[in-house]
């Protein structure tokens, strides 16, 4: 089945807006998340928990990621894992340990949620520090491609597996003084949408690209210090595009770009 073909089989791109997830909506699927410790990668560990995930949690601060593990445990779901790696500093040696590791305690993985980034600066292109901008390109850009393609066995495992990248508005449309992070973004939807089309034949990987908006985060704040952040909303109210994107619901649904929160 090629592509066209899946997609045309497949829901509409905006179901999501009336998706209401069961409890069971991801019953037996194990997921893995990036930046899990913190913000929508934390919301969204303890959603998917909640619905019947299995949670690799994956992140830098080991401190954080045992706070939503022990936060699953109390809610009585399904046991999660803890993967630390550091985006900015992991070298090929730590990602085959997290796959190998994975490999062996699942078999397989069903959905990867790549969350963690970070901001940079807000410079002007002709004064934007060259290492800051490579980190920025590193960490958002290089790491998860690095991280998809050494997970893509487990992926190709699944009868259904999902990767959802964590796209930005000044990804698809670059603004002034958003530098490495707007480049970051718009190549976060170049790997998606290439991805896509590559796996699209095979019909058991779909790959998709969502932008939060602005959320209530430590993120948001950094970029906007002078926002009330009361005005935003939380990191838990906009994940049912994720929960869709995870679940069965969105099954043929690939290569596209949706938006958390409407307008």
């Amino acid at each position: 089945m090629t592509g066209d073909a899946m997609n045309a089989a497949a829901p509409s791109a905006d179901s999501y807006r009336r998706f209401e997830p069961g409890s069971d909506a991801l019953s037996g699927r194990v997921i893995a998340i990036t930046g899990a410790g913190d913000g929508i990668g934390r919301a969204l560990a303890l959603a998917a928990a909640g619905h019947g995930a299995e949670l690799i949690l994956i992140g830098r601060t080991v401190s954080k990621l045992e706070q939503v593990h022990a936060l699953i445990a109390a809610r009585g779901h399904a046991e999660a894992s803890i993967a630390p790696l550091d985006l900015e500093r992991a070298i090929a040696r730590d990602y085959d340990t997290l796959a190998d590791a994975l490999q062996r305690r699942y078999g397989r993985l069903d959905g990867l949620v790549h969350n963690a980034g970070i901001l940079g600066t807000l410079t002007p292109i002709d004064q934007y520090d060259v290492p800051t901008w490579v980190r920025v390109l590193h960490v958002n850009l290089t790491a998860a491609f690095a991280l998809t393609q050494v997970l893509l066995p487990a992926l190709r495992a699944s009868a259904d597996a999902s990767i959802v990248f964590t796209g930005s508005g000044v990804g698809r449309r670059p603004r002034a003084y958003w530098g490495a992070y707007a480049a970051s973004k718009s190549g976060i939807e170049a790997l998606s949408r290439t991805l896509a089309d590559e796996l699209g034949s095979e019909g058991r990987v779909r790959v998709n690209v969502l932008n939060p908006g602005a959320v209530r985060t430590r993120m948001r704040a950094q970029a906007y210090p002078a926002e009330d952040p009361g005005n935003l909303p939380r990191p838990e109210e906009v994940l049912r595009p994720y929960l869709w994107l995870l679940s069965a619901a969105s099954r043929g649904v690939s290569g596209q770009s949706l938006d958390c929160q409407a307008g």
